[in-house]
């Protein structure tokens, strides 16, 4: 199974299914709404939001489903970029509830090279979550600085274990990791 992608193996108009997909709990909700101290009764209030919402029961908090989306696509965009640069365009098309469980794919729409060093790139996706209806709900475009092969190879290769160097530990004579 391969984890992330170097800016070379990026292909505009490849499609990347996210899985497996994620059931949304009340109390994945409540705890993500209470960390952010989002405290708005249609997240955490069940006889609020029957009675005073067009829904008529709790809605999850619209970070939630951006994060839960964004963390979805790692494996298959960022496990191997540098850095995230940017999100856009981030909308919440359709409510996610309780019991939902969300799907996401993410489309390459661009890839450019970077203007200041010559090994990384820029690489731009559309992702997209639907529910267990097929209903998109979210979707948001952002930008990754992937590294290119030359990147992973002068820092030690794809996998993290491979980028420590051994140095022998102050009056110990062990090694340890850097």
């Amino acid at each position: 199974m391969q984890f992330g992608r170097s800016y070379e193996e990026f292909e505009v108009g490849a499609i990347y299914r996210h899985w497996p997909g994620k059931t949304v709990t009340e109390y994945d909700d409540h705890l993500f709404s209470l960390l952010t101290m989002n405290h708005h009764p249609l997240h955490l209030d069940a006889h609020y939001a029957k009675g005073a919402t067009d829904f008529g029961k709790n809605v999850v908090v619209g970070p939630y489903v951006y994060s839960l989306l964004l963390g979805m696509s790692v494996e298959d965009v960022s496990a191997l970029a540098i850095a995230n640069l940017e999100t856009e365009n981030l909308k919440h098309v359709a409510p996610t509830f309780h019991g939902d469980t969300i799907y996401g794919e993410t489309t390459v729409v661009e890839k450019r090279e970077s203007a200041s060093k010559s090994d990384r790139g820029i690489v731009t996706v559309d992702t997209r979550g639907y529910n267990q209806n097929g209903a998109l709900v979210c979707e948001f475009r952002r930008k990754v600085l992937a590294a290119k092969e030359s990147y992973l190879d002068a820092h030690g290769g794809r996998t993290p274990s491979h980028s420590h160097k051994s140095a022998a530990s102050p009056g110990t004579g062990r090694d340890q990791k850097l």
